[in-house]
């Protein structure tokens, strides 16, 4: 999501309809600096933070740093508004405006962040808030889209429209004929929507874009650069996005084409016997999902699905004697399943991206709009705003309420750290160390309820169970996983001399009381859920009742052209969900036809049964090995893909082994949410690592160590019957044994991983070794690996009584912070 403030002051613009994150609003791509007023309180919006900050002199003395975008928030503007700066002898001063409104005095070391002066306004820009959206969409699994203005910008607002209102129409009046008929409708409303959205971005050879520069030199051309030709589609694009709309239309069109065509039911009839037409307008639309996955999410999952492809036809022609061979598949029967069948293109991701993500992202662009995400960073910060951690709590509160509504590691991550890093900075956080604490943070984004990531959806679809009972079972392994970072947040503090930070935004309850009713919606969908609702309808009903408690802060107010923006947003943003979901049905229809999935499953089973003949311990080492290849996979693949190749992989194997359906799934889902943060890739990694201009590698073992429970918290509820209590599933008994054994079990790793025993003083290498083996021996949920682990974890924390003499060196004087 966007980030919550600016820093010049001025709010932060509103992308267009059609606007992708990432990019720049068209009015104001080129648009003057604009000096910041101070703003006039009016009750209607929490302070908003903004990333300029001050800093002082050799003397002491306040001076104030321009803003990225070069301009010198302190002062003043052509209509002589207030403004702040420093006199001559280099100490901060404010004096009120011509309008009596006083600014705030600058302390030496502290940190502004103030609220805009027109919150939410639609047509105020920033170059700040375009740089942290552009930085959000380098990192993300998709690749930023075009801004499209004009007429052509008025056709993908249409259709956007017209697919979210037959996304809402679906949800309360479903199409008579079915929902591979709404599918197939929805397909082809989105999937043209591609081809405008996404540049082909193609880069020509060297010699030959030097030719092009050459000529556009000689035509007058030299102001239209490689982004604004970006920026409009091209006549490619335009073919293509007919013959998306032709492929994706044609199984319902009522008229012969020939042998083929006739209508719906007729192209259900052909099933297993395709008509040449039906033949080549599936090949046609096959090619038009790789390309689609290529502009969106880049050259590694089309490449994936052609392995696929490739595997489902010359997979005859392998040794008949290898675990993976089949009998072979003609090019026909391959594009059969993809394009008429329910295991292809219209099969269950799909279904999910066009029933569930799509109002979810809907769901999500209104709260944006609303407000909430500016509420729950100022609700953190209030929180934790006199404690000495202050810092690090506010970035992890932070990346845990706006995950409730984002759904989306990296972003979240760019969004709280370009809010939070001058926090961190200030108390003293290494940029490394910030970075992973910043990027843990925000993938957590994808682990909390109630807006987990897709992949959640997915696997509600597969087990045939209500995603409510998915929202339960990432209860438990979600609380655990903050808990470990906020234990790491609190470990760093003290061993690396992290300085107290005191966040003066007021009190929380006064926060709460004006504008927490953004968790309204929020709660509303869970309670709809365990009314029994289906979960599109919930969600649909959150979203309506946010929309009216928007007009409980007028400037915030969700008005008909700002729903629009809102619908159009949200439909938008599941573009190239939709293009990978469809995509996906390339990989579990060929799984399906060859059998791939049960050959892979007595394959990966075997390695471990090579190693050792004991059931248990070939449960472990499959699941080892299992989150070694999930891992691996992640970081070729976004998470939905990963999810889908996972569950028909290696899902089969560990349900061979006896573990649940459950737990089967929730372990695929953690290691392909974690993928966001596995070395190499780590994509929040990456993005944490720009926002605070940390190294990189050093960033990325940070984060490693801040998610590390959500590494091993998963094979505890695989490997023994009592880890099901980690999902909720058993007795009030198993759930609490479960849950306070692995909360035990996550502090003394983080203990470990830290270095240092709250309370106590530093650890020393003997005791986090000994830490590490009693941590790693609590996951095993029984008595007597349990008795050992904690016994470990005792004989760790004496041998740091013992060291206390050695604690580490005193923090310095709280810092005062405002924002």
């Amino acid at each position: 999501m966007s980030p919550i403030s600016t820093p010049d002051g001025s709010s932060p613009p509103a992308r267009p309809a059609n606007s992708p994150a990432g990019e720049p609003t068209a009015s104001t791509e080129r648009a003057a600096p604009r000096p910041r007023p101070t703003p006039e309180p009016d009750g209607d919006h929490p302070t908003q933070p903004a990333t300029r900050e001050t800093e002082p002199d050799r003397n002491g003395n306040d001076t104030s740093k321009p803003d990225p975008a070069g301009n010198d928030a302190t002062t003043p503007d052509q209509n002589g508004h207030n403004t702040a700066g420093p006199d001559q002898n280099g100490n901060n001063t404010a004096t009120p405006d011509q309008n009596g409104t006083d600014a705030t005095t600058s302390h030496p070391g502290s940190l502004h962040l103030s609220a805009p002066d027109r919150p939410g306004s639609a047509d105020v820009g920033s170059a700040a808030e375009r740089a942290t959206r552009d930085l959000a969409a380098q990192f993300e699994d998709e690749k930023p889209g075009r801004v499209l203005t004009g007429p052509v910008g008025l056709i993908l607002t249409g259709v956007s429209l017209a697919v979210g209102a037959l996304a809402l129409w679906q949800v309360f009046r479903p199409l008579s004929q079915g929902s591979k008929f709404y599918l197939i409708i929805f397909l082809a409303g989105v999937l043209p929507l591609v081809f405008l959205a996404y540049p082909a971005d193609l880069r020509l050879p060297a010699r030959l874009r030097a030719r092009r520069r050459r000529v556009a030199s000689d035509s007058d051309s030299t102001n239209r650069d490689s982004d604004s030709t970006r920026a409009r589609p091209t006549a490619t694009d335009w073919v293509l996005v007919a013959l998306a709309a032709a492929a994706c239309l044609y199984p319902v069109l009522p008229v012969p084409i020939g042998t083929g065509g006739g209508g719906y039911n007729a192209f259900l009839d052909r099933q297993g016997l395709l008509a040449p037409v039906d033949l080549v307008l599936g090949t046609v639309l096959l090619l038009l999902l790789l390309e689609a996955c290529r502009r969106t999410t880049g050259w590694i999952l089309p490449a994936v699905c052609l392995l696929f492809l490739g595997y489902g036809y010359y997979g005859g022609l392998l040794p008949q004697s290898w675990p993976v061979a089949h009998s072979g598949l003609d090019f026909g029967q391959l594009v059969d399943a993809f394009y008429n069948s329910d295991s292809g293109f219209y099969g269950t991701p799909l279904d999910v991206a066009a029933s569930y993500i799509v109002l979810f992202t809907i769901y999500g662009a209104v709260l944006e709009l609303s407000g909430a995400g500016r509420f729950f960073v100022e609700l953190s910060a209030a929180a934790f705003r006199r404690s000495r951690t202050a810092a690090g709590r506010t970035a992890v509160a932070s990346g845990f309420l706006l995950g409730t509504v984002s759904g989306s590691g990296a972003a979240t991550t760019v969004s709280i750290g370009a809010v939070t890093w001058p926090l961190l900075r200030r108390a003293g956080y290494p940029p490394e160390r910030a970075g992973g604490m910043l990027a843990a943070a925000g993938v957590g984004a994808i682990l909390s309820p109630p807006t987990l990531g897709a992949a959640a959806f997915i696997i509600a679809e597969y087990l045939g169970v209500s995603y409510l009972q998915v929202l339960g079972w990432a209860t438990v392994p979600t609380v655990l996983y903050y808990l470990g970072i906020l234990l790491s947040v609190e470990i760093d503090a003290r061993r690396s001399g992290v300085r107290p930070v005191v966040v003066d935004v007021g009190s929380p309850w006064r926060l709460l009381a004006r504008f927490g009713y953004h968790f309204a919606s929020l709660i509303a969908i869970i309670v709809l859920l365990a009314v029994g609702m289906s979960a599109t309808r919930a969600v649909v009903f959150a979203t309506i009742l946010a929309v009216a408690l928007s007009f409980l802060a007028p400037k915030n107010r969700l008005t008909p052209a700002r729903l629009v923006t809102a619908l159009v947003t949200g439909v938008r943003g599941v573009l190239a969900v939709t293009a990978v979901c469809a995509a996906a049905g390339i990989i579990t229809a060929t799984t399906t036809k060859t059998g791939l999935g049960p050959q892979a499953a007595a394959l990966l089973i075997g390695w471990a049964q090579a190693a050792t003949s004991d059931p248990t311990l070939v449960l472990v080492l499959t699941a080892l090995l299992a989150a070694v290849a999930l891992s691996l996979l992640g970081l070729a693949v976004p998470v939905t893909a990963s999810f889908v190749i996972g569950w028909v992989i290696v899902g089969p194997a560990l349900l061979d082994l006896g573990v649940t359906a459950p737990a089967a799934a929730m372990f695929v889902f953690y290691f392909a949410v974690l993928s966001e943060v596995s070395p190499p890739t780590a994509l929040a990694a990456v993005a944490a690592a720009a926002v605070t201009g940390g190294r990189l590698v050093p960033t990325m073992w940070q984060t490693l160590r801040y998610a590390l429970p959500a590494y091993l918290t998963p094979i505890a509820f695989v490997i023994t019957p009592a880890g099901l209590g980690l999902l909720g599933i058993g007795g009030v008994g198993r759930v609490a044994f479960a849950a306070v054994v692995t909360a035990l079990s996550v502090a003394v790793l983080a203990v470990a991983a830290g270095g240092w025993l709250p309370g106590v003083g530093p650890a020393g290498v003997p005791e986090r070794v000994l830490g590490a083996f009693a941590g790693v021996t609590l996951l095993w949920l029984e008595p007597v690996p349990v008795a050992v682990g904690t016994a470990l974890a005792a004989v760790a924390a004496v041998g740091v009584l013992v060291r206390r003499g050695s604690a580490g060196r005193p923090s310095s004087d709280p810092v005062e912070e405002k924002l």
